[in-house]
């Protein structure tokens, strides 16, 4: 094993003269966040922490160093941003109290995402991954480390900004492989963008190590990743769920702007108005499959997208039995939608289509006017019988066990034609924002069409902003937290003289930290220095 304190800590080549390494620029005087590992921690008793390279919804990334293998690696942490921290002088992370039950269910994700890579390490589009275990309360995988560039720098890199498809198919096809493989271990990525898929020095591409699944979808409680043009519909707040299908939309968008130079416009922007064009200049020189395989892929709703990977590799490839798919009158599986300007004989056949739409519908109302005339007499004539007026009665739906939001009950006709239906706002500790958790009439219950129900939506938890309470003494700081709602426990620190014992530390002065949002009730922990440390030597006349 190589020296440690003669490596710089970023690229882990042999330090020359001084803390600024002469490789690669990084200043190994540079502290990584106390938040964070300190450089030079060792896991597994075998990798080396180096430094701090970013942080994501879900995890930190360092650079690292194998002393078994002597060679440079990266260490993926789990360290949900936002929910966790560390105290000074452990390496375990701290889950703040609200966010516990979710922080298990995302270990438990992180932990079978890494795992299954790295069992399919083989393929070519994954970045190797050699080792997953946990250590810390937390998760750590160790990677591979590669020099790559992103495909957007690589896209950038041309003076056009974008390639053929003879180029994009070499860069694009290989990756399939490892997408279905993915698909078929219950993985989906969920954030295929031209930043996530590399361009390797060996000449593969790689999809970059990523986040967990719930990262890229914006219901959970993790930080939402999202890239516009590239984010699928479902990904964001509304009825439809993340499938196999939305890494289709990513990818499918990420060819779409190796080819045609520009980001696809973003999946909300087309729900309301879908424009999807590819200029003729540039569609001119696409195989008409292509543009049919990213038309299917990029269809904005997944249930109308090509399902499967496999489905897609035939599409891109112009298989025979899309050939033949193709060759069939417009009722084939997916229809091609916007994604290349209209021939002129494409506008004819519309307006010859429009024409006969209308010429229906023209038809349609003269008979509908026949038809009232001939039953005229009978709309007029008198009832001879005594009508009897009663009242009609609804059920009351179930608002609440169904988990349902203002939004979804504003949306149903039937429900705001039986009943006059409005909201009261609250805060609950337990309830996500937005769905509704209290209903005024019992579900079940049978009353008057037009009676007046109220639901309750929770506003989410009540939070409040931590004050900075560093330096104050221990009872000053509880009682300014606790009259903000927050409970409040502390931990002795090492004092080393310079400070007043009983007093909160100076930085990284409490957990969840000073300036972050917390619920109200939530436990916050302080770190306050003990007593000075000192010891005196026993004398003859003590003993």
């Amino acid at each position: 094993m190589k020296d440690i304190d003669n490596l710089c800590l970023n690229c882990f080549k042999e330090l020359r003269e001084g803390a600024v390494c002469a490789e690669c620029g990084y200043d190994n005087d540079t502290a990584n966040d106390d938040m964070f590992l300190s450089a030079k921690t060792v896991l597994a008793d075998k990798y080396i922490v180096g430094a701090f390279i970013k942080q994501e919804s879900d995890s930190v990334t360092y650079a690292g160093y194998d002393s078994q293998l002597d060679k440079k690696i990266t260490i993926r942490e789990f360290f949900p941003k936002g929910m966790c921290s560390r105290l000074e002088g452990s390496l375990d992370i701290h889950i703040r109290q609200k966010f516990i039950a979710d922080v298990e269910k995302y270990k438990k994700s992180f932990f079978k995402l890494w795992t299954t890579l790295e069992k399919l390490h083989s393929l070519s589009a994954v970045v190797p991954v050699y080792d997953v275990f946990e250590e810390n309360d937390t998760v750590y995988a160790i990677i591979e480390s590669l020099e790559c560039i992103p495909l957007r720098e690589y896209l950038l890199r041309n003076e056009s900004g974008y390639i053929s498809w003879d180029n994009a198919r070499l860069i694009f096809m290989p990756v399939l492989t490892t997408l279905e493989n993915l698909h078929q271990n219950g993985i989906i990525h969920g954030s295929l963008t031209p930043d996530n898929l590399v361009l390797c020095r060996d000449g593969k591409v790689r999809l970059s190590p990523f986040t967990i699944q719930e990262a890229c979808d914006i219901t959970s409680s993790l930080e939402f990743n999202f890239c516009d043009g590239y984010t699928a519909i479902e990904q964001y707040e509304n009825n439809h769920k993340i499938c196999p299908a939305t890494d289709i939309y990513g990818f499918s968008a990420c060819i779409y702007r190796a080819l045609a130079g520009t980001n696809p416009p973003s999946a909300q922007t087309r729900e309301a108005n879908d424009k999807l064009m590819i200029p003729n200049s540039i569609a001119e020189t696409i195989p008409m499959h292509v543009i049919k395989a990213i038309g299917n892929g990029l269809q904005i709703y997944p249930e109308k997208r090509i399902k499967t990977i496999s489905q897609f590799r035939e599409y891109l490839d112009a298989a025979p039995a899309v050939i033949a798919k193709a060759a069939k009158p417009a009722d084939s599986e997916y229809v091609e939608e916007n994604v290349y300007e209209d021939t002129e004989k494409s506008k004819n056949l519309k307006s010859r289509i429009i024409i006969i739409i209308l010429v229906v519908l023209i038809v349609a109302a003269i008979g509908a006017g026949v038809y009232l005339v001939q039953f005229t007499d009978l709309i007029k004539k008198p009832e001879t019988t005594t009508a009897t007026t009663q009242a009609v009665t609804y059920e009351v739906p179930d608002f609440v066990s169904n988990g349902y939001t203002q939004v979804d009950v504003e949306n149903n006709g039937a429900w705001n034609e039986q009943f006059t239906i409005n909201f009261e706002y609250e805060y609950s500790t337990d309830i996500e924002q937005g769905i509704i958790f209290k209903q005024n009439v019992a579900a079940g219950e049978n009353i008057p069409g037009g009676s007046d129900i109220i639901l309750t939506v929770s506003k989410g938890i009540q939070t409040q902003t931590i004050p900075d309470v560093a330096n104050m003494t221990l009872e000053e700081a509880t009682r300014q937290l606790e009259a903000l709602g927050f409970k409040v426990s502390s931990v002795e620190v090492f004092n080393d003289g310079t400070h007043t014992p009983n007093t909160v530390k100076a930085t990284s002065s409490s957990a969840p930290a000073a300036g972050e949002e917390a619920a109200v009730g939530e436990e916050i922990i302080l770190q306050v220095y003990g007593e000075v440390q000192t010891t005196q030597p026993t004398t003859q006349a003590e003993e």
